[in-house]
Order: structure tokens, then C-alpha cells, then sequence
């Protein structure tokens, strides 16, 4: 009698457990998403019904499997090879429209008062972790994975070391980066009896990884390039699997690729908390410290560290400077080789335009070595810049996400849903840039971004906001200072090799490289 008691107990229990996890389940992939559908639907945002488990993932992974299988036309809008997914809903649904995530709804912000909001608001919009697979975050570390207070101390402990009187001492770490790829292609060139065919991706992409080794670590330098290696590949696999459909749980799938990427991580930890420490252990017996990125990023946490009496209220642990050394090194890297590759590809296009440029290098610097007061008063080299960054931005999209009910212009967001400001339509928008949007029109930059944009929070290749990428400047002084050093060696145009097909692999590259003819001068 007991025992059939004890079973009938246990049977119960078992069934109420069973019930539970059935109910939860069917809450969280059918009620709370139908839920945010219709409170959406409600407020005017429109947008395929929801679908259990995928939502628009299927079609979405299937439209720009098809987009990204043939190359387009040097002028058609990158927004059909890179977002069609986004492009089409934003067709069918127009701006105030959403797409699913699986079971979360991803609003559509096109309108710059909106975005504004949402970009400076940080506190309350919030970066989308949920959107990358987790063992991703060995790649993406540092201060860009931060929220809240820890974001805050991160960013005041660092923001020094990019000031520009800072990164003024940089600029002979810049050249001799860019120097070595000069002498590069002018042997090339040498051999080709005046000119040669170069995919300069490659050589652009190891420019600025080497800018980051030199600046970052000095005199580690050679260390600092062992480093770098062990990123590009930590990167290449990082992208494998964001690109792969994200499945709950992965990331303790013992894969070959996961297994590796660990590996990677703990020799890039190893290699760096050597260099820290090494860094650390000579500072505290009274040697200067350095102008590097790194010797100055320690310089001012251990000055934080003294002020507040202890790490966890003012100061950053190793870890976390290891962190911001990984992000220095996928970002900085990133950012400005996608800037110079796309700026050769404009000025091969409209070679009227790399004229006025190298014109100008030449009325600035004359045989003078590039300095820094020099960058600082180019005009045409910078208006190029910005065009290049608003018609190919590095970054197409930014999403956040509401961890709250959160009111956003005449909007009531729900908890949970998630925003996208993409910056690749917003760019090209005719009714924020007029009837020539989408055209390379570097004149429009002429009397600065504010101007161009009408005060308007439309352009924003570095984001916007508090939030703005802390290396911008650093991103910029480079690429001047590359650019006009190309300029000054050598005039080039697109080979008839050259295909164009612009993908994101997290920014936007030239997905079969950048075949470009150079002419020595």
C-alpha cells in the first residue's frame, strides 16, 4: 500500500513537472512571441506572422545564400548582396516594419530622430549579446561586450590613450607599417616593368594588423606580431560559426572548430599576460612608461587603481586589459583595411577624384615627409574618407535590444524585442540625402558631416552617441595617412580581373579580393 502511495506521489510529481516544462515551453515559443506580435502590429509595425521556432530565419539564410552566390555590378547598391533579407521586408512592409529571429521580433529604425534615441540611450537600449553565438566571445572581448557601470570604468580608463595628442606619438609607428607595404608594391611594380596586377586586400589587411602590433605593443613588437596571427585565425573561425544557424547549447559541442578556437584563446592569453606582466614588472621598478597603446592603458589603470585603493572599484583586472587588447586588435584591424580597401576602389572608379587627392598630398607635403600638422589640413582626402564610409559603411546594421518596456519616440517597445538601425539603408536614403543618395559624391562632405547630414543622425559608420568607437580618430589618422603615402608612389585603376562582391563577414569586404592595377609615378 505504501509503495503504490510512494509510485502514485512520484507519477504525480512527474506529470506536474511535465506540465510545467510544456507550459513554459509553449510561453516561450508561441504565447510571449504572438504576445509581442500583436503589441507591435498594434503601435502601425508590420511584418510577416510569426512562424514557431524559426520565424524568418529560413528565407532570410536562403536569400542571401542567393545573393551571395554571384557577383554584382561595380554599380549596382550593395543592400541587394549584403541585407536582401532586411531590403525586402523594408519593400513589402516599408520603413516601420519588423522581422523574426527565431521567436524575437527585430524592429526596422530608419527614421534619424528615432535613431538618435536609441543610439544615445545607451542605458536603455542595449547591445544585442543574444544575436552571436557565445563562443564568439573569445573574439569579441573588451569594452565593446560591456553594458552599465562596467562599460563606464572600462571607457574613462582607456579614453585617454586615444586622445589625439596621444595618437599624435603614433604616427611614426603608422609609417613604418605603411612604408613596408610601399617598398612592397614598388618591387612588384619595378618587375612589372612600371605596373602589375596586386590583390591589395591581403597587403591592406596585414597593414593594419601590423599598425595595431607596432602601437600596441612597442617594443614587443615582434610578440606583438606572433599575436596577431593567432587573432586573424581566431577571427576567420569566429566567423565560421556566425554564419552557421544558431543552435541553444553549441558552444559545449566539442567541434573541431570550437576545440581550436579554445586553443587559440589560451595561447593569445598566455602570449599577452606575459607581455602585461612584463610591462607591469618594469613600470613598478620606476622605468618610464611607454607611449605604446598598452604601456598607456596601464599607466592610467594603475593611476585609477591608486585613486580608488583597489581594482574593483576603480581599476581593471589583467583579464579585463587582456580583453581590450583582443578588441584593439579585431577592431582596429577590421575597420581601417575595409576603409582602404573601398577607398581604392572609389578612386579606380572615378579617377578624377584620386587626381584632386593626389593633388592635394602634393600641395601639402611637396618631397616632405607626412607629418602630423600636414593630415590635419588636407580637405579633399577626408571628404573622400567620409563618402567611402557612408556609401560602404564597415558595419551595416547595429541591433540592440529591450530588457525593459521602454518608450521610444510615440513608441511603447516591449521587453525582449530586439532594434536594427541599418546603417546601409540609411546611408542611401533618398529623402535624407536627396535624389543623388546613392551616388559617390565626396563634395557633399565639403563643409563637414553636420553640414552634409542637416544635423541629422543619419550618418554613422563609427556609431553615434556615447557610445561613438573610441578608435574612430585612431581609424582615420591611419587611413590619411596611408592613403596619401599610396598617392604619392603610385596612380591605379580596377583590373579586368576585378569582381565585385562586396559580403559581411562582421564588416564589409571585398569577398574575391581587390584586384587593382598600381603605376609607379
Amino acid at each position: 500500500m505504501e509503495m503504490d502511495i510512494l509510485y502514485g506521489s512520484i507519477t504525480v510529481s512527474c506529470c506536474v513537472i511535465l506540465l510545467l516544462w510544456v507550459w513554459r515551453e509553449f510561453n516561450k515559443w508561441w504565447l510571449t512571441p504572438k504576445k509581442l506580435e500583436k503589441k507591435l502590429r498594434e503601435q502601425g509595425f508590420n511584418g510577416n506572422s510569426y512562424q514557431v521556432f524559426f520565424g524568418d530565419q529560413r528565407w532570410s539564410y536562403r536569400m542571401i545564400k542567393e545573393a551571395l552566390s554571384k557577383p554584382i555590378h561595380i554599380s549596382d547598391d550593395i543592400e541587394k548582396r549584403v541585407i536582401p533579407h532586411i531590403l525586402k521586408t523594408v519593400d513589402t512592409y516599408g520603413k516601420n516594419s519588423f522581422m523574426w529571429v527565431g521567436r524575437i521580433p527585430r524592429v526596422h529604425i530608419t527614421e534619424p530622430e528615432l535613431v538618435r534615441e536609441v543610439l544615445t540611450k545607451y542605458y536603455k537600449f542595449q547591445k544585442n549579446h543574444k544575436a552571436l553565438d557565445p563562443i564568439t566571445e573569445l573574439l569579441l572581448a573588451g569594452m565593446g561586450s560591456l553594458e552599465g557601470e562596467k562599460w563606464a570604468k572600462h571607457r574613462k580608463i582607456i579614453n585617454p590613450a586615444f586622445h589625439m595628442e596621444k595618437l599624435k606619438l603614433m604616427l611614426p609607428a603608422f609609417h613604418s607599417s605603411c612604408i613596408d607595404i610601399m617598398h612592397k608594391w614598388e618591387k612588384m611594380v619595378s618587375s612589372g616593368g612600371g605596373s602589375c596586377e596586386v590583390d591589395v586586400w591581403p597587403d591592406l589587411e596585414h597593414l593594419a594588423g601590423d599598425v595595431i602590433s607596432r602601437t600596441l605593443f612597442g617594443s614587443s613588437y615582434d610578440e606583438g606580431k606572433n599575436i596577431l596571427h593567432q587573432m586573424k585565425e581566431l577571427a576567420e573561425l569566429a566567423i565560421q560559426v556566425i554564419q552557421l544557424v544558431y543552435i541553444p547549447g553549441r558552444r559545449f559541442f566539442p567541434t573541431k572548430i570550437h576545440k581550436r578556437m579554445k586553443q587559440i584563446d589560451k595561447e593569445v592569453r598566455a602570449l599577452l599576460t606575459g607581455i602585461i606582466n612584463k610591462r607591469l614588472k618594469a613600470m613598478k621598478a620606476g622605468e618610464a612608461g611607454s607611449d605604446d597603446l598598452l604601456g598607456m592603458l596601464l599607466d592610467t589603470n594603475l593611476k585609477e587603481i591608486e585613486e580608488q585603493g583597489n581594482v574593483k572599484d576603480g581599476g581593471l583586472t589583467i583579464d579585463e586589459v587582456i580583453g581590450e587588447c583582443k578588441l584593439f586588435y579585431f577592431a582596429g584591424q577590421d575597420t581601417t583595411s575595409t576603409l582602404l580597401v573601398w577607398t581604392m576602389f572609389f578612386l579606380s572608379r572615378y579617377p578624377e577624384w584620386q587626381e584632386r587627392a593626389r593633388e592635394e598630398v602634393s600641395q601639402v607635403f611637396g618631397n616632405k615627409k607626412i607629418d602630423f600638422d600636414g593630415i590635419n589640413r588636407l580637405k579633399i582626402i577626408p571628404m573622400i574618407l567620409h563618402e567611402v564610409l557612408r556609401v560602404y559603411p564597415p558595419v551595416v546594421e547595429l541591433t540592440k535590444e529591450t530588457y525593459e518596456e521602454t518608450k521610444l519616440g510615440p513608441y511603447t517597445i516591449p521587453a525582449g524585442v530586439q532594434l536594427m538601425v541599418p546603417q546601409a539603408i540609411l546611408h542611401h536614403d533618398y529623402e535624407i540625402w536627396g535624389e543623388d543618395a546613392k551616388e559617390f559624391k565626396p563634395e557633399r562632405f565639403a563643409e563637414g558631416v553636420s553640414k552634409a547630414t542637416k544635423s541629422q543622425v543619419c550618418f554613422f559608420p563609427f556609431s553615434w552617441g556615447p557610445r561613438m568607437c573610441i578608435g574612430q580618430n585612431f581609424a582615420l589618422l591611419e587611413s590619411k595617412l596611408a592613403l596619401a603615402l599610396i598617392l604619392q608612389r603610385f596612380s591605379f585603376e580596377l583590373s579586368p580581373t576585378y569582381v565585385h562582391a562586396p559580403y559581411t563577414v562582421i564588416t564589409l569586404q571585398p569577398q574575391h579580393g581587390a584586384h587593382i592595377i598600381l603605376r609607379k609615378l
